[in-house]
């Protein structure tokens, strides 16, 4: 049995990894007004940072289109695959997860299953991970389901943002809540774990990474933990300083820049966790 692995760039999953896997990544895209660029492919992260903070229009994201999972679903059975799993963002942050399932139910040559991954960022990508390595050792589909339903229970993200001025840009925030979380000086919170989105709001920026630290610990042990930031590898870095008590000296975290595609609505400056529990919570 060929099992090939598909997901989105929003997986974060480092290029080095995704090689070493074989692992087809479908880009998003990019859009500063009537220029359109591929995810990862036709714009750096560092451009679109650098491009974010006086963008009129503000950039804009979008699905890939049906052709292009199609497209992508073609090659690997022409390649040799005997089955697909194509795993992506969180069916309630974006379109991704529709277009694959239309993508999938008109392929009738190998059979394709589309995993709703309920995260994002690295939280999908070491779903994705987990199952291009069980794929290499064998493992069937079914098999592979069981390790990603149990994984996705335990996966969690957890973000500090420095601004919600990029949420009430991007149409993600009321606008009149935005605005009155900048007179506040308030710094929010957000997470994400099984599919549902939270959000809480901390006064100030020292407060806001405390709380990081404290949403971490009370996971307990770790099974895996990566940071991830928007364009702000050193205030990563000092996180990491400030939290590294919780976990082994083994850990060697991963350090992500995350896809414009979501720092386009998290802005600049924004730190926090990907996080795999050892045990449901």
């Amino acid at each position: 049995m060929n099992l090939k692995i598909v997901t989105d760039s929003t997986c974060d999953l480092p290029a080095e990894i995704v090689q070493e896997y074989g692992v087809r990544v479908i880009p998003m895209y990019i859009n500063f007004g009537e220029e359109g660029y591929l995810d990862g492919i036709e714009i750096t992260r560092q451009e679109f940072y650098t491009r974010l903070p006086d963008s009129d229009p503000f950039p804009t994201t979008a699905a890939p289109s049906l052709d292009k999972f199609r497209a992508v679903y073609t090659q690997l059975m022409q390649d040799g695959a005997d089955e697909i799993l194509s795993i992506h963002i969180s069916a309630s942050l974006s379109a991704v997860m529709g277009m694959a399932q239309t993508a999938a139910k008109d392929f009738k040559t190998i059979p394709v299953s589309v995993y709703d991954s309920k995260q994002l960022s690295l939280g999908t990508g070491f779903q994705v991970l987990t199952a291009a390595k069980a794929a290499a050792e064998g493992l069937s589909m079914k098999e592979i389901l069981t390790l990603l339903n149990d994984q996705a229970s335990r996966s969690y993200v957890f973000a500090a943002l420095d601004t919600l001025e990029y949420l009430k840009r991007s149409g993600r925030m009321n606008a009149f809540m935005a605005n009155l979380g900048s007179i506040l000086q308030v710094k929010p919170i957000l997470s994400m774990h099984a599919g549902n989105p939270g959000a809480e709001r901390v006064r100030t920026k020292e407060g806001s990474i405390k709380r990081l630290i404290d949403l971490v610990a009370a996971l307990g042990p770790l099974e895996k933990v990566a940071l991830v930031h928007t364009n702000a590898r050193q205030d990563a870095e000092e996180l990491w300083q400030k939290a590294k008590h919780l976990f082994s000296e083994q850990e060697l975290p991963l350090s992500i820049d995350v896809t414009p595609v979501l720092g386009a609505h998290l802005g600049p400056g924004a730190v926090g966790f990907t996080c795999i529990s050892k045990t449901k919570q």
